[in-house]
């Protein structure tokens, strides 16, 4: 469906021939970001528009749908206000995250040209008031001195829909903000905003009014209810901004890497040793993770790499399940190698050299040839923001297997020992988003399920004892409270409710949750990173 008298060129648009997952035909949208010869024939590669960027290929000619060329909008020569020249040709990455920065500066920037820092959230919860406009009425929150009593009922509600699930986590990966909609009270009847220190029972029969937009999602929450994304965290060091993006980033640059038995092809862009991408297999040490141009090479560094599992402290074993805890700063060259690695599969991230002020653990899996890397997380050694997840991946042979929701775990497990409440830095993947959601789910509805009454009455928990216990921050309790529509105000009361269909569901997953963290056997003495000079 090409026409050889027309020229594509960069930034061009037209629909593109591709196979669903039904494998079915289909004709998306797609933005060409570079064109090449190979053996006289041209290759484009291509970008989904409003597709994941994992997606992006090299296609052939006849994949394209010539009749609807849409050529790349000409940039206006004159400077800008700042003074800056105009940019590259538009596309949708660019277009998107434009309308956001404006967004954001004219929504929370006091003043033009200022980058004013976040302040940090105080421990409890604070007026909403501040951040609507005049005109709508939001009731004040209480003090700590006002807790009521509240209940929790299970109530009559719609089952769980995985798929419907994944929609709605979807739309919160895409939108990615932290924005929140206040709704107005209802008129003739007063409203209390429901402290994280208030005091919630649980209740079993249903209750007509939903409370959730009383509780404030916290500002780490990767959900929004109004859909405007907010700018990603620019303190955090793994945190890619965006500002280099560029054409060489938005592509994939290697073809396929060879790690032990398992060949991988990478999703994303990694800023492996130009020589090394037009290979058409990179090979990894699946031990020391060094990379190497060829098989042979790779033959003659086994016969004298030592390593059979990563360096570090073996710190948790049970069965063929263990985690290594490696310091950024002793064993640099690993850390760095597992960063170029997770880069492949890891898009929101940005590679720094620096892995000092990083620690990594890795899960293995154990055979008799040794620990293979299965996945891992990275966090900071001194986190001023309670992040206790700074980078997370599970390699692509193991995922949809339990081993995501086993490093979260992981992760929390770490908190309880450091006694501590903790978060994953935002923003999450798409994938991640899936993962903590679900954990958070799970988690959250096995300690209500779990609640007991000493004295007959409904059992009663508040949002700062489910933190305490779980080491989950209190924003993502309230998040996730509000996403699985637990929370109802009735009868002055804010309760929670647990319809049949959300035990149903929860006893169901809980079934095939095979892989759990047995603190037992995790021997781990955190470290006081602050009164270290250098780590």
């Amino acid at each position: 469906m090409t026409d050889s008298s027309v020229e594509i060129v960069e930034g061009c648009r037209l629909p593109v021939l591709r196979k669903n997952q039904e494998n079915e035909d289909e004709w998306p949208l797609a933005e060409i970001l570079s064109v090449k010869d190979t053996l006289g024939r041209k290759l484009y590669y291509v970008h989904y528009v409003d597709f994941n960027k994992r997606l992006d290929e090299w296609v052939t000619p006849d994949r394209l749908d010539i009749k609807k060329l849409q050529f790349p909008k000409k940039e206006a020569k004159t400077p800008t206000k700042n003074g800056l020249p105009g940019s590259q040709p538009s596309s949708p990455d660019r277009d998107v995250r434009k309308s956001l920065d404006l967004n954001v500066q004219s929504a929370s920037a006091p003043s033009r040209g200022k980058t004013l820092p976040t302040p940090k959230r105080k421990a409890e919860s604070v007026s909403l008031a501040s951040q609507v406009s005049a005109v709508t009425s939001v009731p004040s929150l209480p003090s700590s001195a006002e807790v009521s009593q509240a209940s929790v009922y299970p109530a009559v509600r719609e089952a769980f829909s995985t798929k419907s699930r994944e929609d709605e986590q979807l739309t919160s990966i895409t939108t990615n903000g932290t924005t929140r909609r206040i709704l107005p009270s209802q008129p003739g009847r007063k409203r209390k905003n429901c402290g994280t220190d208030e005091m919630i029972k649980v209740f079993q029969y249903n209750s007509p009014r939903n409370a959730s937009s009383c509780l404030p999602p916290g500002e780490d929450s990767q959900d929004s209810s109004d859909g405007i994304p907010s700018a990603p965290r620019m303190t955090g060091s793994l945190v890619s901004d965006r500002s280099h993006d560029d054409i060489v980033t938005r592509m994939k640059n290697i073809d396929c890497i060879e790690l032990g038995r398992h060949r991988l092809k990478p999703w994303y862009f990694s800023p492996y040793p130009q020589e090394l991408t037009s290979l058409p297999v990179l090979y990894l040490c699946e031990f020391c993770l060094k990379y190497l141009k060829s098989l042979k090479c790779l033959q003659r560094h086994l016969t004298k790499c030592n390593l059979r599992h990563p360096p570090g402290n073996e710190i948790y074993r049970k069965g063929t399940i263990s985690f290594f805890e490696i310091d950024g700063r002793k064993n640099k060259t690993y850390s760095q190698n597992l960063c170029l690695l997770a880069k492949c599969f890891l898009d929101h991230k940005t590679l720094y050299y620096d892995t000092d002020p990083f620690l990594f653990y890795v899960m293995t899996e154990y055979d008799s040839k040794g620990f293979h890397i299965v996945g891992y997380f990275s966090k900071e050694k001194e986190s001023t923001e309670d992040y206790n997840v700074a980078c997370i991946l599970t390699l692509p042979p193991y995922q949809r297997r339990g081993y995501g929701k086993l490093l979260i775990e992981f992760s929390y497990e770490l908190s309880k020992v450091e006694g501590k409440t903790g978060t994953p830095e935002k923003p999450l993947s798409d994938l991640g988003l899936l993962s903590y959601r679900s954990y958070w789910s799970q988690t959250i509805l096995e300690i209500l399920m779990d609640l007991k009454s000493d004295t007959g009455e409904r059992p009663q928990i508040t949002i700062n004892e489910i933190s305490e216990i779980t080491s989950v921050k209190k924003e993502d309790v309230i998040s996730t409270l509000q996403y699985l529509n637990l929370i109802n105000y009735y009868k002055g009361q804010y309760i929670l409710t647990l319809s049949e269909d959300i035990v149903e569901g929860h006893e169901r997953a809980m079934q095939k949750r095979h892989l759990r963290i047995d603190p037992k056997c995790l021997h781990f003495t955190p470290k006081d990173w602050s009164k270290r000079g250098k780590w």
